[in-house]
């Protein structure tokens, strides 16, 4: 387990509670970029896959409550884009 990956996912990772509860609250897609969000998803899964098979440890866990955050954004960004069209 490397101290440093596990700084830069609980750095990365604290700024998705703030984009979900903007999300959450404006009702709006203002500054999302869905692509974006994507990308960052296909990331974190990557990651889990990397931890999976050539690094097993508990940073795992980082990786999957990140990629949830991330999952929970896209899931608003559908609902606000039904809200708007």
């Amino acid at each position: 387990m490397s101290i440093f990956e596990v700084i830069m996912l609980i750095c990365f990772g604290s700024a998705w509670p703030f984009s979900i509860y903007k999300s959450y609250q404006s009702k709006s897609n203002k500054g999302k970029s869905l692509l974006f969000l994507i990308i960052v998803f296909i990331g974190y899964i990557m990651g889990m896959l990397h931890k999976i098979y050539y690094s097993n440890d508990l940073v795992i866990y980082l990786y999957v409550f990140n990629s949830l955050m991330v999952a929970t954004d896209m899931v608003l960004y559908f609902r606000n884009n039904r809200i708007h069209s």
